[in-house]
This record gives structure tokens, sequence and C-alpha cells, in this order.
């Protein structure tokens, strides 16, 4: 390596991880290669290159790129001196040397991957040094802090898991796998996704897709949180996968105490009062022995950021074994931005945005429930429409499916539709649209597939 490039001082810092042989064989591709700052420009910025002679050769690169010139050592030597970076030109001579070294650029993605690396313990090392500054920020709240550092954190998280470009062929392959691993697995299994063990709903959606967004929206007094909860306790029942369930609005305890008086059918007024007879409480008992066994983990904090979320489903899968299903969430208008600099419609967007890369980030399922606009109130037919999601149209946007439900014996107290909720698929991107109705048990927010009639 050519000493006159690197001042005393540099040699005198502490070295922080690199690999200079990957940077270099890189670099001597881009020179040799029309191809090959294609490639680097896609998975490389100026700053995973760790050397400086490296990081200005890679700009210019980009620079010549960028204005559709070819890049070679005249180019670049040129780039050089009209820009003031003359010192280096050495270093690209240096670097020309390694041409008869590099044959073929089928490796290329090989080193690029190695300078990568690098870059993100780099990354790593400063997240670390910030953490210690912060500690010493006693005026600025420590949950402001923590909020910050693991939205850091989740940042880099991401950048680990850049993916490269796949081919047609690669994404055919791992379909076909799939679809041989559901012909094996289809005498145990009726649906590609999780089941919501409601045969007409389950018809329509196929189960809850992986990675999927989906919205379940109602107005207040409809059972969106017990119906969550009732799918929560059958996907946890059947898959025997782990659930995540963070409740903005009701305490843990409000929670279990719902899913106990639907299980036991035990009044939800007769378990808080406590007023309770000998037979009920065993079968409180044994309910709450099956419960227990259930993979039902619940966060009932009251102000969350999807970063934060992010974070402990992260550390939940860990803890779990990798072993998790299904997420949550009650309800989206309760969900905190950051940012909290914009209007609440922007703050809203933003927010679904973040759920459905989370989703796709995870690999799950999400279920967020959704409060519907008070203007279907007004309407005479008040079967909620797309239009009626509250707040955004990004919602309707970003979601995969969209889910309403709607009690007509709510409304109309002359209803032939007595004791019965619709469970309305406003949206289904890969999938048809429909109703599925259940019967619905209001005294202990009870469903159940309908039964049919003949």
């Amino acid at each position: 390596m050519n000493s006159s490039t690197f001042s005393k001082d540099e040699e005198n810092e502490n070295i922080l991880p690199y690999n200079y042989l990957a940077e270099r064989l890189v670099l001597a591709s881009i020179v040799t290669n029309p191809e090959a700052i294609f490639i680097v420009s896609e998975h490389l910025n100026v700053h995973a290159f760790y050397l400086k002679p490296h990081q200005i050769l890679y700009k210019a690169s980009l620079v010549l790129y960028g204005e559709g010139k070819s890049i070679d050592f005249i180019t670049l030597t040129t780039w050089l001196q009209d820009n003031g970076y003359s010192q280096y030109i050495e270093d690209l001579s240096y670097i020309v040397d390694f041409l008869s070294q590099i044959i073929t650029i089928a490796f290329l993605e090989d080193y690029i991957a190695l300078i990568y690396e690098k870059y993100l313990r780099r990354l790593l090392i400063e997240l670390g040094e910030e953490v210690v500054q912060a500690g010493y920020l006693t005026e600025i709240p420590l949950e402001t802090l923590l909020e910050k550092i693991e939205e850091k954190f989740l940042i880099l998280n991401f950048k680990k898991q850049k993916k490269l470009l796949k081919s047609s062929s690669e994404i055919l392959s791992l379909v076909l796998n799939e679809i041989r691993q559901n012909i094996k697995t289809q005498n145990t299994q009726i649906f590609p996704g999780l089941p919501s063990c409601f045969i007409d709903l389950d018809a329509l959606t196929q189960g809850f897709q992986k990675s999927d967004l989906i919205i379940l929206a109602g107005r207040p007094s409809m059972g969106k949180t017990a119906f969550a909860l009732t799918l929560a306790k059958n996907v946890a029942e059947n898959s025997e996968l782990g659930i995540a369930f963070f409740s903005l609005e009701m305490s843990q305890q409000q929670l279990l105490y719902r899913l106990l008086a639907t299980e036991s059918q035990i009044s939800y007024a007769k378990l808080r009062s406590g007023r309770i007879i000998k037979e009920e409480w065993v079968d409180l008992n044994d309910c709450v022995d099956d419960l227990s066994e259930l993979p039902i983990f619940i966060d009932d904090s009251p102000s969350i950021s999807v970063s934060e979320m992010h974070f402990k489903i992260k550390r939940l899968k860990q803890d779990y074994e990798g072993k998790l299903g299904l997420v949550f969430v009650d309800y989206l208008q309760l969900l905190e931005d950051p940012s909290k600099n914009e209007n609440r419609v922007q703050e809203i967007s933003r927010i679904t945005r973040s759920l459905k890369k989370l989703a796709r980030d995870l690999d799950l399922p999400i279920v967020v429930l959704s409060q519907l606009s008070r203007n279907l109130e007004s309407r005479v037919n008040k079967r909620p429409l797309l239009s009626d999601l509250r707040d955004s149209g990004s919602i309707e946007q970003d979601a995969d499916v969209v889910m309403m439900l709607y009690r007509d014996d709510y409304y109309n107290t002359n209803s032939l539709e007595k004791n019965s909720i619709e469970i309305i698929i406003a949206k289904q991107r890969n999938g048809p649209l429909g109703t599925a109705k259940l019967d619905f048990d209001p005294h202990y927010l009870r469903f159940a597939t309908k039964k049919k009639t003949l």
C-alpha cells in the first residue's frame, strides 16, 4: 500500500474493521469491466469503503457512471485532476496493477458482501459509541433515548437484511418448492395460510397469509376486540404458534377477563364482581387451565410506536425460538408516530406504511384493528364501505386485506339477522371479495360458524 497517501494521524487512529483486498478488487473490477459499476452501485454507497482513497475513487466512478461516461484509467485520472484530488492518482495506478488478477466478475458479489459486512460492523461500533454518549444526556427523558436507539438498531438490522436481485428462474424454483410442500401437507392443512377456524371466512381468505397487512375495521361496539381475541385463541390453539397481541386501549387483565367470559360462558360482569356459583367456578378453572396452555403474549403499553413494536416482536421471536405465527394490534389510531410533526392523516399514512414493511420484514401476518368514520351513521344503509376507513386513504392502499364487521341487529331492532355478524371482505389483494356470516352471542361476545339451514 502507498504509505504516502495516509497521514501520521490516520496511522495512529484505532483501525476499524475493513477488508483491504476486497475493496481493491472491487475497484479494479469497476475499471476493467463495464458491467461492474452497475452491480456495485446497487449495493454499496461511498462510505461502505473504509479507506479515504477508495472512497474518492469510488465516488469518481459513480459520478462518471451517472454522467454516462466510460470508466477507465484515463477518465478517472482526468476527473481526479479536475476536482482537486490529484494526490489519489497514485492510488489509482496501484489499483490498475490489480487488473491482471481480475479475470471475471463472477465473484464480484462475494467481494461486495465482504465489504458490506465490514461496513455494518463499523456502523455497529458507531451505534455503540452513540449509546454510551446518550447515557450521559440526563436532560433527555430515558424513554426518548431508548426509542431513538431502538429505531437506529432496527435501521441497522434492515441494512443487514438487504436483499440482492433474484432472477425469475430462482424465484420460480422457490415457488415450485413451495407448491411441492403444499402438496405434501394438503392432507393435514386445508389452507395455505393460518386458518381462523371459521369455515366461510377461511374459504374466502385461504387463511392468514405471511407478510400480509390485514385491517379489521368496525364502528365502536361492533365486536372488533372480541373477534380479534377469538382469532388469536383459535390460531394459537390449532397451530401451536405464538401470538403477539398489542393492546393500546385495554389492559392485559381486561383482555383476559373478556376471553374468560367468552370461553367459560360466564358474563363479564359476573367475573368482575366475583358473583360466581360453585358449578361456574369449576368451569372457570377448567378454562383458565386450557387458556394458560396457549402461547398468547400480550403487551398493553398505552403508547407505542411501530419501531418499538418491531423490537419487541423480534425479541419475542428469539425467546420463542422463532415459532411466532400472528401479530394483532388494537388499534391503529392509538399508535404513535415518533416524528409528530405532521397532521394526523399524514401520521396514519406513515404508520400504515411502517406496519406493511414490518409484516414483510417479519414474514408474518399482522392484523390491525381500525376505527371507521362516524359518517356511516348518517346513511340509511350502515354497512361499512372502504371509504369509511378513518383518517387516511393509505389504510386501504397499504392493506392486503380489509375486513369490516357489521351487525344489522345493532342498528335495526326488527332485523331478521338476530345474533348474527357479517365479516365483509372489502379488499383482498390476492383473493375474492365477499361476506362471511357468523353467529354472534353479544352476552358472552362469542362467535361461531353459522349453522346451515336446510
